[in-house]
């Protein structure tokens, strides 16, 4: 009978653990999706600071190459 007094307090302590477990798990999940947002994040946002110093350059290169606007004429 003694065992069966004790089965309530280890019982309740196990799934106290299995619980602490799981949150851990959930929490190390979580903090990796995290992290590999973070970094696909960081490897977008590089690839459009790229683009758009590329865009830059083409446009500061088209607008050197452009013809001689017009001058208004009469007066």
């Amino acid at each position: 009978m003694s065992s069966s007094s004790r089965t309530p307090p280890q019982t309740t302590d196990r799934l106290s653990q299995v619980w602490q477990s799981r949150t851990d798990l959930v929490k190390q999940e979580a903090a990796a999706a995290n992290k590999a947002t973070d970094a696909k994040t960081a490897r977008l946002k590089a690839l459009r600071l790229a683009k758009e110093a590329e865009d830059a350059e083409a446009a500061r290169a088209a607008a050197a190459n452009a013809p001689p606007k017009p001058g208004k004429r009469g007066g």
